[in-house]
């Protein structure tokens, strides 16, 4: 949507003509939402705005107490640092925010997939990094680790879950599920046939996603190869995990991610089969905050095996 007022919302009748015009002027209404009401305007307008405010909101929660705690000398110095850096990625977070809106204004009618992932990935890091703070204020020292080969593995788990977020960013953002709402082929085909035409693959077709159907077959076929690989290597980490004598917590841990990959695992299959003709948006929902699960999980195994 852009800024289509301002700050404030629109506070009356004439305000919410008013911004209603503005949007109407945009290429996501002119492409997609020509000849909607003014009542379904408001219904997007509330979420847009809702996430802004929402993030504002953060920030004034998370500086108040900050300052306050750190006037009383209530705050060591490494935490204070990582605190410092929350704080800074939270700007860097906010900043390619009004980048990825301001993408939606131009030619596309939504924002551009890629900032869009941008976004995300740049969200994800400052949410993992605030994350492990909580790890180390909550539980200082972790019971030490010593099978380095299960520590390579959580390593490896961690890169590909980070791949396979980044993959599910690039879906969201080319709505790549309404072209294959199906599972486990993709519309009778494992693989699209568009993927076999050797002239399809090149730049302009990663840049224009939205002129073919080369990068929504493409991201599909990663984004599900990449959970498929995801899935039996945390089984297999898993189970080697629970073979060992490790300490109650860790087990939890272990137990923890196998149950988030499961859910995680069936969300994304029924938000694709869902992907007919719409994207369902609680399954969206559900599917993002189910990523965000998984990737705490992930982090909570790492911090019981990795830390120092």
């Amino acid at each position: 949507m852009g800024n289509c007022y301002g700050y404030a919302p629109p506070l009356n009748g004439i305000e919410w003509h008013e911004a209603f015009e503005l949007y109407q002027a945009t290429p996501q209404y002119a492409k997609i939402n020509e000849g909607m009401s003014l009542s379904e305007f408001q219904f997007i307008y509330f979420w847009e705005y809702f996430h802004r405010l929402w993030a504002r909101l953060m920030g004034f929660v998370f500086i108040i107490p900050f300052v306050v705690f750190w006037r009383k000398g209530w705050l060591d110095k490494p935490l204070m640092r990582r605190l410092g850096i929350t704080v800074l990625l939270a700007a860097v977070v906010a900043s390619f925010g009004w980048i990825m809106v301001a993408s939606g204004l131009i030619e596309r009618p939504w924002v551009n997939a890629y900032k869009l992932t941008m976004h995300l990935s740049l969200a994800c890091i400052l949410y993992s990094y605030l994350l492990w703070a909580t790890f180390t204020v909550f539980q200082p020292q972790p019971s030490r680790f010593p099978h380095q080969v299960l520590k390579t593995w959580a390593k490896v788990i961690s890169v590909v879950t980070a791949v396979q977020i980044v993959l599910g960013g690039i879906m969201s953002g080319a709505k790549a599920g309404l072209f294959y709402p199906t599972w486990p082929d993709m519309n009778g085909a494992f693989i699209p046939e568009v993927l076999l035409k050797s002239e399809l693959w090149n730049v302009d077709n990663l840049i224009n996603y939205d002129a073919t159907l080369f990068l929504p077959a493409l991201i599909h076929i990663l984004h599900r190869s990449t959970a498929y690989l995801l899935a039996i290597m945390v089984l297999y980490f898993v189970w080697r995990l629970l073979k060992q004598d490790i300490n109650a917590l860790t087990r939890r841990a272990g137990y923890l991610l196998v149950s988030m990959l499961v859910i995680q695992v069936l969300l994304g299959i029924i938000t694709v089969v869902n992907c007919l003709g719409a994207v369902p948006v609680l399954w969206g929902v559900l599917h993002q905050a189910g990523a965000i699960f998984l990737l705490s999980a992930v982090l909570f195994v790492d911090y019981q095996l990795l830390k120092k």
